[in-house]
């Protein structure tokens, strides 16, 4: 098993479109980036800590690619938007990379600046950076979108996400990835 780690809005959106990956094991919301040791998700939210929500993601190396795992990160988010995704802003909702090794930093370098040299995105402004610390959100954080399916967030914000995802990158999707 391998990890990642994403921060790309809010960590209840970005588990759950993840978790519906052939190959993810699991996916842990959590804190990253920031200068506070053991943050609250309170501390967080006031966007004091440096930290983003993020996931860190367990996966099968040979069920999923990292190059697969950043082409979903990518699309279910706008990486162009600084410290904003969707309704939230802050900087505890940053587009970020963190790192768990030189090899996902080269990667995830190199395809951000493939995807700005394709045209798919114009100023990608994620955050590529070396993991220092992932600090795991409180229990009822995590497979929020999972516990809380009618909660009217996760209808409107992670529930598109997870479809987006099942369409593009399911077992059954015919899309060109």
């Amino acid at each position: 098993m391998e990890r990642a780690t994403f921060g790309g809005g809010c960590f209840w959106c970005v588990e759950a479109a993840l978790e519906a990956l052939d190959g993810v094991e699991s996916v842990t919301s959590g804190y990253a980036g920031g200068h506070t040791e053991n943050p609250t998700y309170e501390e967080v939210c006031s966007g004091r800590t440096g930290h983003a929500e993020v996931v860190q993601v367990e996966y099968d190396p040979a069920d999923i690619a990292y190059e697969d795992l950043l082409e979903v990160f990518f699309t279910i988010h706008d990486p162009t938007t600084k410290d904003r995704e969707g309704p939230d802003v802050g900087s505890q909702y940053r587009s970020a990379i963190y790192a768990h090794d030189d090899e996902q930093l080269e990667t995830a370098e190199a395809f951000a600046a493939e995807l700005e040299n394709e045209g798919l995105y114009e100023g990608i402004v994620t955050e590529i950076e070396p993991l220092e610390t992932f600090y795991e959100a409180e229990e009822y954080h995590q497979n929020y979108f999972e516990k809380n399916p009618n909660d009217a967030y996760c209808s409107m914000h992670a529930a598109p996400k997870v479809e987006k995802v099942r369409e593009k990158f399911g077992p059954d999707a015919t899309a060109e990835h």
